[in-house]
């Protein structure tokens, strides 16, 4: 089994319920499969480097996991065939590309526990300190 991920590009015209089901369309096909899903990351809404399709954004979904060869071809015309993805690129990993990743999922993960506390910290602290209101006389 080799290491993949792909990055597809959701179209914006879709609710939030829509944007889950099409990416749990997908992990679902991913297990069906036998692959292991290694990262499931949901980037949001970003702006494109050129209009796909008229379209000038869209919702960016990543999957890192790990599959046999002959199953890139069926999940890429999956991808290929519904309406609602603009563009997908697909990447085999090299152990390079592994290894940073797992590194970069582990600043990430220590990032977000050092976030919680202090953005709970800082916004009490905000809320405690007003500053006066000024008026005109």
């Amino acid at each position: 089994m080799n290491h993949y991920e792909t990055v597809f590009i959701i179209t914006p015209v879709l609710s939030e319920s829509q944007i889950k089901e099409v990416t749990s369309r997908y992990k679902e096909l991913l297990q069906e499969n036998g692959c292991k899903i290694i990262n499931d990351e949901k980037w949001g809404l970003r702006k494109l480097a050129y209009p796909v399709a008229k379209k000038t954004t869209g919702f960016y979904h990543l999957f890192e996991y790990q599959a046999v060869p002959s199953f890139i071809e069926k999940f890429e015309i999956n991808l290929k065939r519904d309406e609602r993805i603009l563009r997908f690129l697909t990447v085999k990993l090299d152990k390079h590309a592994i290894e940073w990743n797992t590194k970069r999922l582990q600043k990430r993960s220590k990032s977000e526990d050092i976030e919680k506390p202090t953005n709970k910290k800082s916004k009490s602290a905000k809320s405690k300190t007003k500053k006066p209101v000024e008026t005109e006389e």
